[in-house]
């Protein structure tokens, strides 16, 4: 995960702040990076996103009384799981390869980098961006963090080794507090990204710009969320502070 989250880091944020900051379009430069920008970002976001999810339901299954529910949290279950999300990722970001082109501007008359199909466009805007990248990996995580901080608030009642339930309480309680990061970085820019969809503001110079501000400070705060599980570990695990 830690890899994915480095990937999306280099093809989302790193390219932003080349545009915003320093005025540089690698897509305008590159065709092939005009197609395959997005093919990474979304692939990368696909499968972090799963991960975490995955995280997320394994610690409910291992921490589950029913002993049916514990079966299912295994090793081998977690690396196909992971083949699976890797292989829906790459599927998924195939169109982006396609549909995304040069074109010339309506507006300025100058060369841009823009999906050119306006199926797929609607696609992006409320599949991917609503419910892919938004609404369904927050759903998840919360329910089975919340989930499984109810197991773990039930481990005294149960005979389980204290060594056990130390370390299911510390892992339960590193994947709750991501889940609550994951709320933050994640629900901002999705609402500002459906409320671009729905408010034209191409004649109000002002409302543009405060929702393009508004846009790069939740971009800004939606990107730190793959940067700081590593903190949050370090914060919230005594153990991983120790190793």
């Amino acid at each position: 995960m830690s890899f994915v989250n480095i990937g999306q880091l280099f093809s989302g944020q790193l390219s932003r702040t080349m545009i915003s900051g320093y005025y540089i379009d690698w897509t305008l430069n590159s065709l092939f990076y005009c197609k395959f920008r997005w093919f990474f970002i979304q692939g990368f976001t696909i499968i972090s996103f799963s991960c975490m999810c995955f995280a997320t339901i394994d610690q409910y299954l291992s921490t589950s009384y029913n002993r049916r529910y514990q079966q299912w949290n295994s090793i081998k279950l977690a690396c196909y799981l992971c083949i699976i999300a890797f292989i829906c990722a790459i599927a998924h970001g195939i169109p982006s390869t396609i549909y995304y082109n040069h074109t010339i501007s309506l507006t300025t008359n100058k060369t841009i980098c823009t999906i050119t199909n306006n199926i797929y466009q609607k696609y992006r805007t409320y599949v991917y961006f609503t419910v892919i990248a938004g609404a369904l990996p927050v759903f998840i995580s919360v329910l089975f963090g919340s989930l499984s901080y109810r197991n773990v608030q039930q481990l005294s009642y149960r005979q389980v080794p204290v060594i056990r339930r130390e370390l299911d309480k510390q892992l339960t309680r590193m994947v709750l507090v991501q889940d609550v990061y994951i709320f933050i970085a994640i629900v901002p820019y999705t609402i500002v990204l459906i409320t671009e969809t729905f408010i034209n503001v191409q004649n109000n110079p002002l409302g543009n710009a405060q929702l393009q501000f508004a846009e790069s400070l939740t971009a800004t705060i939606y990107y730190t969320f793959f940067s700081f599980p590593f903190y949050i570990y370090i914060i919230v695990s005594k153990r991983f502070r120790q190793k």
